[in-house]
Order: C-alpha cells, then structure tokens, then sequence
C-alpha cells in the first residue's frame, strides 16, 4: 500500500473519508450528520459509517471513520477499519480529510496513515482460485491535512511496518515452506539494510557444545540453525542490546505427542524468532542509532526413531545439564543455548528473549497480554512502557528464588517441566538461570498473542506481528543517542 500526504483533498476523488472525533458527528453538516445518524455511528474508535452523493455528474463514496478520543491508539485503529473496510471493495484508492477531525496535528495523522498501513497485510500466495471480489484492491491512500507532506517522516513508520509484516509472513506460512534453512534464506534481505549476519549450523552448533538445542532437533530431518542478525548503528564498540527468539519452526511436541487437533497450529510456535527478526528489520530500516543483535534458534521438533525421548539427559552450551522429562517443553531447551552463545559472542548488559513459550500463559492472560519475566526492575518497567505505547501490551510476573526447587532433579542440575501450576514462571526460572551475573534480562512469554482467531485493532484474523513494535519502541526510547 502506498501512502501519500498531501495538504488538500483533490476535487475528483470518487472516495473521500472522514475521521471523525467521539461526540463530534453532529459538526459534520446535514448529509454526513444524516448519514451518522442513521448508521448510529457516534466516532467510537473503528467505527465506519458511509453515505454517496452526487457532485455534478460524480458520484462520491463518502465514508465516516471513528477515531474516537483522538489517542494515537484511536487513531490507528480508524486507519484500520477504513483499509479493512475498502480492503476488497474494488476501491483502489481513497483520500482522507483530516480537516474534518478538529485540532489534528502530524502525529495524529501519522498514527491513522500507520494503523492504514498496518492492516493492509494479509497472505494469499496459496489461494488459487481466490475470486476477483475477495483480491486486494485498494493500493493508494492519500492524507489530506494542515500538516501538509509528511513522507519524510512517514520513512520511520513505514519502516516499522515493514518490519510487522515480516514477521506477519514468516509467522504464517506453513511449514513445509518455513523451516530453519528457509528461515534463514527469508532474512539475506536484511543485509541490504546494512545488517550482518552469522549462521551456525549442525556442526558448528555441536562442537561448541549445544546440546539443549540440537536435542530438541535430532528427531527431524530438517537441520537446525542459529541466526544472529546485527545492526552497527550505534556508538563502535558499545555493547550491544540482545533480541532472542524461539524459533521451533513446527512443533509436534516430539516424542510426548501433541494431540492431534490443532497441531497445524504449531507452524506460528516460531513466534519470539519472527519477531525478532521484523524487529531488526524495522531497527535498520529506520536506521536507529543503536547497536542490536537479534539471534534466533531455529529447529523442527519431530517424533523419530531418533528424537529426543523422556528421560534423556542433555549437556547444554553453559555447561549445565537437563533432565527432559517432556519433549514438548522444547522451547526452553532453544532458548537457553541461543541466550548462552549470545552472551559469550556479544557480551550484552541487556537482554530480552521472545518465546511462544507456554499454554500455561494463555490461561493466565488470555489474547490480551503477553507475560513479562525480569531479573531487572528498570527493564521491567521500560518493557512495560513500550508495551503500552505500541499496543504490544505486557503483564508482569513473578521470578523467585522459591520457584527454583519445583525444577531442581535428582540426577541433573534441574528438568525441563516443572508441576502443572505455575508453569510459565517455572518456564522462565529455567531460563534465568542461564543468563550471566550482572546482565539485565526479561523474557516475554508471547504464546497467546503471536496469533490471534479473530480480527484485531490493527490486524485480521492470523499472524498478529506482535512484538516488533515493542522492541522498536524499547530501543528507540531507551538506546538511542
């Protein structure tokens, strides 16, 4: 989609929308009042009310869209509906009079322009015989306001959107598609940014001693990586913020078998890794003054006369060794290797693992939050207000010290389940211990907002890109000079 900015409505767009305040309706003259009115649309936030008229010989579509109080969430969700609303109509494009919002100023229609953008994603590549009325059809949306041209700006955000839709792709294709091999080919792009990239594999990985990782990948035939992606945009030499993800590719639960429905679900438990990389790619592509890595462990877990099995003890990078009692707590094994080899590749002061980690999460918080675990106060809170300004929200847990010995074996150093409850924070106990005295470090558990079953504020139904805007904002309010 193409957004332009320009500072009046051109006199022969057939399509013109209007954002539209919360209690303002009645301010919009008789046709739009009328049509307000009859459609009982008051400007709440992603409402959509419409009308035509006649200008001369031309008819005109006139749209209604609800921004509500004006908050920079509001406002993206206005710029939502209106591309949901002309997605497939066979509208290609539609110009919006931000002179009809009251007192707007750049930000205001910054944020509508990127709620627009961001939900104009969507993924048809394997739908053949998609009817011509369901294709995308809108392509151009152009923004009318006092602010006049903000394609200079714009850059930043559309850089961030290009990031979201990433990881929206890599999260939704199926695996056979995606896998750790072709997870990898999707990100050489990056390096057109300016971004470096170092990829281990099998061997590599073995003789360095990842045993956690490659234990969760023996039973496929699909070879492990791990990918690290840096961006040199700050201070030479300044130590690094670390993005890791969880990047399981298509989860089975090994040996200790998923239950059949549902399992084709387990394509988006690469989740933390699609994040990671959207988040990088909005970082270079905006071309922030900060030094980020993000480093993903990427495997299949599959059942195989091969495959890890109940039981098996595994020797992970660190050193420490894990009793695994269940092949489907994988995504810890992952993770704790690619945080180990981060540390000693990076020597970050500041880490931050995404992970669709545990269905114990999602009946903590449902589809509304993802779970943040921190060893750090400070990056608690900056994590917590990044959340809140991106609309990838967070929710806090507990880490403590009394959790450490529902994980603790008799015959290695600790197991990779703990009891039924409190299973996300014994998930994230297990992880703590393998990050470094004096590095800061907080992992989001992201299992019930990866993907989402029905239509969200800036997103449809499927891969939702969560996480991506967090990280930008973390990084673009906290380590940027």
């Amino acid at each position: 989609m193409d957004i332009q900015f320009v500072a009046q409505i051109d006199a022969s767009a057939d399509v013109v929308a209007f954002p539209v305040r919360k209690g303002e309706a009645a301010k919009l003259g008789a046709l739009l009042g009328a049509a307000a009115a009859q459609a009982r649309f008051e400007g709440a936030a992603g409402g959509i009310a419409e009308t035509a008229a006649l200008d001369g010989a031309q008819a005109k579509r006139l749209l209604l869209v609800g921004i509500g109080d004006g908050t920079t969430h509001d406002l993206e969700r206005g710029g939502a509906a209106l591309t949901a609303k002309l997605q497939t109509s066979g509208v290609t494009s539609v110009h919006v009079d931000f002179a009809s919002a009251g007192q707007s100023d750049e930000e205001d229609v910054l944020a509508f322009a990127m709620g627009a953008r961001l939900r104009d994603w969507r993924i048809d590549t394997y739908r053949t015989r998609l009817a011509d009325t369901a294709k995308s059809s809108l392509k151009t949306v152009v923004i009318a306001s006092p602010a006049g041209d903000l394609s200079a700006r714009w850059g930043r955000y559309s850089a961030v959107a290009d990031g979201v839709a990433l990881t929206q792709t890599l999260v939704a294709e199926p695996p056979n598609i995606l896998y750790p091999e072709s997870f990898v080919e999707r990100c050489q792009h990056l390096t057109d940014l300016g971004v470096e990239l170092e990829v281990l594999d099998e061997r590599q990985m073995k003789a360095l001693g990842m045993g956690a990782l490659l234990g969760v990948a023996q039973g496929s035939t699909r070879p492990p990586r791990l990918l690290a992606m840096r961006w040199n945009g700050g201070n030479p030499g300044e130590a690094p913020v670390v993005f890791v993800g969880k990047g399981v590719t298509f989860d089975t639960g090994g040996i200790s078998l998923k239950p059949g429905p549902g399992m084709d679900m387990m394509k988006w438990d690469m989740g933390g890794a699609g994040a990671v990389a959207g988040a990088i790619k909005a970082i270079a592509g905006r071309k922030a003054k900060a030094n980020v890595v993000g480093v993903v462990g990427l495997v299949e877990n599959m059942p195989d006369g091969n495959a890890m099995r109940p039981g098996d003890i595994v020797t992970t990078l660190s050193g420490q060794t894990v009793e695994v009692l269940n092949t489907d707590a994988e995504g810890r094994l992952v993770l704790c290797d690619a945080i180990a080899w981060a540390q000693k590749a990076y020597d970050p002061k500041v880490i931050v693992d995404l992970a669709t980690l545990t269905g114990a999460m999602v009946i903590s918080l449902g589809h509304e939050y993802a779970g943040v675990f921190a060893n750090d106060d400070d990056l608690a809170a900056k994590l917590l207000d990044a959340g809140e300004a991106s609309g990838n929200k967070l929710w806090r847990f507990p880490l403590s010290p009394a959790y450490d010995k529902l994980i603790d074996s008799p015959i290695a150093d600790m197991k990779n389940i703990g009891p039924r409850e409190g299973g996300s924070i014994t998930a994230a106990q297990f992880l703590k211990r393998y990050v470094d005295e004096g590095v800061a470090w907080a992992h989001l558990d992201i299992a019930g907002v990866a993907w989402a079953d029905k239509d969200g504020p800036v997103y449809g139904k499927g891969a939702t890109g969560y996480g991506v805007r967090l990280l930008d904002r973390f990084i673009a309010d906290h380590h940027e000079g």
